[in-house]
């Protein structure tokens, strides 16, 4: 990756896309604590320049509303830091981890939930942070998977990942890795041989790409191509999509999404709806909303399709469905109530 593979200014935004005065205003407006702007070139190529509403222009062009805090919204509203043995390890679910490698990504989502991270602490975690962090993953037994997350873990080069997994998988060979990545999406071309072959000398224990596509338009051949490199090569694949206000708010988008993710072989697997993060009110959908989209979502989706509409609830409440309340109770004794997707009322016997 060299620096001309991306962008970073006003300037080099605008050979791209014509800015509307409110994305203009935050060049100008924005303090040091705003998330950074910067894209591959690639990603910002599939904006639509005659579309001022485009959904990729949306989850990477920086707009004045970010500047405003909304009632609620926080740095880090799932309070990552009460859960962190270690300043880059956070062991927030008893039986998984979240190692933080970097706050580098290869472009930076305007909905980013690490906010406070990404774009700022760009130096990759340390060797010595690793031997600490490996240490503790050899003493908790309980933790079974690990996330290897940012930032972007694939924005550390090959041998940096070579190496960061050699020293888990010499502690814990058992540990189930999620390589949880945006790359296949921003900046497919990230995705070599070369990367494949490293992550597939550490396969003591299955390994998950685990991806977030938002928009059926980031199914592009290069992203099926990246993504078919983890597949083909015994990887399996799982995405985890934001609801976004003017990118994805729509059953029909959601369903075109869902459904060309299971024939790349990507399984839907979750559809959070925005956490309350600092600057990200605009982008985010009432809960009404969510609900809506999820009922909407059951009656055209199969199992295989659907994925599972959830918040991250804030103050480190963690992930909770919020699916509409399919079951009703108990009527009487032995006799359960539900509500079909179709909105008819069925009854349930216990035996």
């Amino acid at each position: 990756m060299t620096e001309s593979t991306f962008i970073h200014t006003q300037q080099e935004l605008e050979q791209l896309v014509e800015l509307q005065e409110h994305e203009r205003q935050w060049f100008t407006q924005a303090t040091a604590e705003a998330l950074p702007f910067m894209a591959s070139r690639y990603y910002a190529s599939l904006i639509d320049r005659e579309d001022p509403g485009d959904p990729i222009r949306a989850q990477i062009v920086p707009r004045l509303e970010e500047c405003s805090e909304k009632m609620g919204e926080t740095k880090d509203p799932q309070m990552e830091y009460r859960y962190s043995p270690h300043p880059a390890l956070v062991h927030r679910y008893y039986s998984r981890a979240a190692l933080i490698v970097t706050g580098t990504c290869t472009s930076y989502c305007r909905h980013c939930f690490r906010r406070r991270l990404t774009g700022r602490e760009k130096t990759p975690i340390s060797k010595e942070q690793v031997e600490t962090v490996s240490r503790y993953l050899a003493d908790h037994q309980e933790v079974k998977e690990l996330l290897i997350t940012g930032g972007d873990p694939l924005t550390l080069s090959d041998s940096a990942l070579d190496s960061l997994i050699s020293r888990i998988r010499e502690k814990r060979r058992d540990l189930i890795l999620r390589i949880c990545t945006r790359a296949v999406v921003t900046y497919p071309m990230r995705v070599t041989d070369s990367l494949i072959g490293i992550l597939k000398k550490h396969s003591t224990a299955p390994m998950y790409l685990m991806t977030q596509f938002n928009h059926p338009r980031e199914i592009t051949k290069e992203s099926t191509q990246a993504v078919a490199r983890f597949v083909d090569n015994g990887f399996p694949a799982m995405n985890q999509s934001v609801l976004l206000r003017g990118v994805n708010d729509d059953a029909q988008v959601l369903s075109d999404l869902c459904n060309k993710l299971v024939a790349i072989r990507v399984k839907p697997y979750y559809l959070f709806n925005g956490d309350m993060v600092s600057g990200t009110g605009h982008l985010r959908l009432p809960l009404s909303e969510a609900i809506q989209l999820e009922q909407e979502l059951r009656g055209r989706l199969s199992g295989l399709a659907m994925p599972v509409v959830a918040i991250d609830l804030p103050h480190g409440g963690g992930k909770v469905p919020i699916g509409a309340p399919y079951y009703r109770g108990e009527q009487e004794r032995g006799q359960h109530l539900f509500v079909t997707v179709d909105g008819n009322e069925i009854v349930y016997t216990d035996p």
